[in-house]
């Protein structure tokens, strides 16, 4: 394939304006702040200072905050277990609040995360949402603030190492979580969103390119308000994206992360107890979320060497259970376009965002930022693989 030259006047002409409104206030709202960093964590006594007056703001009388603890993980929000007691409650509750430091590889909206979350909590198991703070304006920073829900993300024993839902081997507990998994994303993609009134959602025009061009809108913004060092393939691949948008008939929820490491599970039963981590989600194709599971970075080798999608089942066995569970035919047109578009994104965090916050101090986690900065060339080189074989 003859790849496409970019030119200068491109990048000026290219209108980014269309995109849901609440994203454009995050985005918006992250370039106006940005300046106000350094960004230092939260101590135990901040935090304990800041959550007493938030619950005093909601009306509850002799508030106790015990059992601070900073929570492991997490490039993305800074979190917090803790346990509240106050004069209404039966017994001491364990919480966990999850909030914005002022830059981070994905700059969301603890709205649409505490909204949506809410929601799905009727149709699947997730961390069941107390309170949320959209825009900060108790809590000093947005946050959520979520039940304390038990459970792994990759089995203790038995190979699984490092990073959660990246590489890890799940063996015996294929057979039990891989069910639940499918299932999982068809009940996010059959919700019928347009009865459940979201305040911080809009949807994109069904029959339209719409839903696609948000998303690229959405991160090319992204990339040129946080730009450290200018990357030709990443201006090459929204090139591509604009030019080869598809058309979505019929808009759905898309979660925006699922893989195995925001899937938690007891053991040894394997039996789910919560989907994570929601703050991506928005109306779309659902198209981006099968691209963004089958992604190689999220699966692994079984021990005949194919490739498991998540660590679960083949890709064509993922396939045909998804479309048995959904009711959805996967088109591989749709599918390829929704895979240069996650490697994008992926491009967009690693070398735009996780670089910004990390130059500018603005995260609390600095170290494991600059080391995304490095695997970004993964998603550069999966870029140029995936154009290649359009």
């Amino acid at each position: 394939m003859e790849t496409p030259r970019v030119r200068d006047s491109d990048v000026d002409i290219w209108d980014r304006s269309e995109m849901e409104s609440r994203i454009r206030h995050i985005l918006e709202r992250t370039v106006r702040l940005r300046a106000t960093g350094p960004y230092r964590p939260k101590s135990d006594a901040q935090v304990t200072a800041m959550l007493t007056g938030f619950f005093a703001a909601k009306g509850l009388d002799e508030i106790a905050i015990s059992d601070v603890e900073r929570m492991s993980g997490g490039a993305s929000k800074e979190q917090f277990a803790f346990t509240l007691h106050h004069r209404a409650s039966a017994h001491p509750e364990r919480l966990v609040l999850r909030m914005d430091p002022l830059e981070a590889i994905a700059q969301t909206c603890r709205g649409r995360e505490g909204e949506i979350q809410r929601i799905m909590g009727h149709y699947m198991p997730v961390a069941p949402v107390r309170w949320f703070d959209a825009d900060g304006d108790l809590l000093g920073q947005p946050a959520v603030i979520l039940e304390f829900v038990r459970g792994v993300t990759q089995p203790s024993e038995g190979g699984a190492a490092g990073v959660s839902g990246m590489g890890g081997r799940l063996g015996s507990l294929i057979d039990r979580l891989a069910p639940q998994y499918i299932d999982a994303l068809a009940k996010t993609h059959r919700f019928d969103w347009s009865r459940a009134h979201l305040r911080y959602f809009d949807a994109p025009r069904g029959g339209s390119n719409q839903a696609a061009i948000w998303q690229v809108n959405w991160w090319s913004q992204v990339w040129w308000d946080c730009l450290v060092e200018p990357v030709p393939v990443v201006t090459l691949a929204e090139r591509w994206l604009r030019e080869h948008a598809p058309t979505c008939d019929a808009p759905m929820l898309v979660h925006g992360d699922l893989r195995m490491g925001n899937f938690m599970f007891e053991e040894p039963s394997g039996q789910f107890t919560a989907v994570l981590d929601w703050e991506l989600a928005h109306i779309g194709d659902f198209h981006e979320d099968i691209a963004w599971t089958m992604q190689k970075l999220f699966g692994a080798w079984g021990d005949d060497g194919r490739f498991l999608v998540s660590g679960l089942l083949t890709r064509e066995d993922f396939i045909a259970r998804y479309q048995a569970a959904s009711g959805n035919r996967i088109d591989p047109v749709r599918l390829h376009y929704y895979e240069v578009l996650n490697a994008y994104k992926c491009a967009v965090m690693d070398l735009g965002q996780a670089m910004r916050a990390s130059v500018a101090s603005n995260n609390h986690q600095e170290v494991v930022l600059t080391w995304l900065g490095s695997a970004g060339a993964v998603f550069l080189n999966d870029i140029i693989q995936l154009i290649r074989r359009a």
